[in-house]
């Protein structure tokens, strides 16, 4: 089967088949495996020609069992190229999730969003980075809550200066092991970030996250974050939906339009965050592949507000191997130099 001059095409029944078999590996959604399953069958059911005619008349989605996704494979397919969709799944190398997971935590070098009892952690700076140390970190990024989320005891200008202070200090007592200095800042209506810019610009790394105004309709939160996201302080995409799947406390996702959120990480190189906590679990794993389709960058974080909560990392890595997060694109996989280096070309400090 050729589609074009000269190209050799896979099959895209069979390539079809093998995603859903993949999902079914990861104990993915019913409907999900059953959407690449009815597409197999409804493009075996025509003759290679047409099917053919069709994928290069765009009309694939015409036909009963085939929708947006499983078209893109099918054309891929017919290319001669593996589908990005089932390349993303096979990106786990076969090995079971919790596997591949393993070998995502090991390769974790840092935490790049964590609390300490200056906003709404339960303990002080020095403990949380001693537990870090403990569990093999080489660094801990600090970010405590930007001065609107009162009820966070979020950081006024002042106490985020002193805050400075401190870390510089025990940063002199726990060489070579280093607290980088951050925040997560509250992506306000208008998608401006709650904190000067000036002082922005002396932290190390900064984590944009949106905690109020989230069920604003897609129209208005798409421009929000993008503005976030393009915000030249802006490193870090936290916990994007805003979901809350666990406890009293449940919530559903913000509606946003992902594609254009993730190109606009992928534009402005704002990592994408996995966040590791229980009750968020944020992105969704849709979404996640979204993202690394998109060519972001990931960081998986924990997003602790207690020492014990450090080591939920593995949570996140799961999910990430799940979804082929490839470990060079997982900024806290990187030193504290290169995850330094890194940041700075968002927003060149003095």
């Amino acid at each position: 089967m050729c589609l074009g001059s000269g190209v050799i095409a896979r099959n895209p029944v069979e390539d079809l088949q093998r995603i859903a078999f993949l999902l079914e590996r990861a104990s993915e959604p019913t409907y999900r495996v059953r959407a690449f399953r009815n597409a197999a069958a409804a493009a075996s059911s025509i003759s290679a020609e047409e099917l053919t005619e069709r994928a290069e008349a765009g009309t694939l989605r015409e036909l009963s069992g085939i929708g947006e996704v499983t078209a893109r494979c099918i054309t891929e397919s017919l290319h001669g190229e593996e589908p990005v969709y089932l390349r993303r799944l096979e990106a786990t190398g076969g090995a079971p999730v919790a596997e591949g997971g393993a070998a995502l935590r090991a390769a974790l070098r840092g935490d790049c969003h964590t609390h300490s009892d200056w906003s709404d952690g339960g303990s002080p700076i020095l403990e949380m980075a001693l537990t870090a140390q403990a569990l093999g970190h080489e660094y801990l990024v600090l970010t405590d809550h930007s001065p609107r989320l009162r009820v966070a005891n979020g950081l006024s200008a002042d106490r985020l200066e002193r805050q400075l202070d401190v870390v510089a200090k025990l940063n002199a007592e726990l060489a070579p092991f280093r607290i980088l200095t951050g925040i997560e800042v509250d992506i306000l209506d208008d998608g401006s970030l709650d904190q000067k810019p000036t002082l922005l610009s002396r932290l190390d790394l900064v984590v944009a996250s949106v905690h109020s105004g989230l069920r604003m309709p897609d129209s208005d939160m798409t421009p929000r974050m993008v503005a976030a996201i393009a915000n030249p302080h802006t490193d870090v995409l936290g916990h994007c939906t805003g979901r809350m799947v666990m406890g009293t406390r449940r919530r559903p996702p913000s509606e946003f339009d992902a594609d254009i959120v993730f190109a606009a990480c992928e534009r402005f190189g704002v990592a994408v965050e996995v966040n590791c906590r229980p009750e968020r679990l944020d992105p969704p794993k849709r979404l996640l592949r979204l993202a690394v389709e998109a060519g972001c960058v990931i960081s998986i974080d924990t997003d602790a507000h207690a020492p014990g909560q450090l080591d939920w990392l593995p949570y996140g890595c799961e999910r990430a191997a799940a979804c082929g997060v490839p470990v060079d694109r997982i900024v806290n996989a990187w030193s504290a130099d290169e995850l330094l280096a890194w940041t700075a070309t968002h927003d060149p400090r003095p």
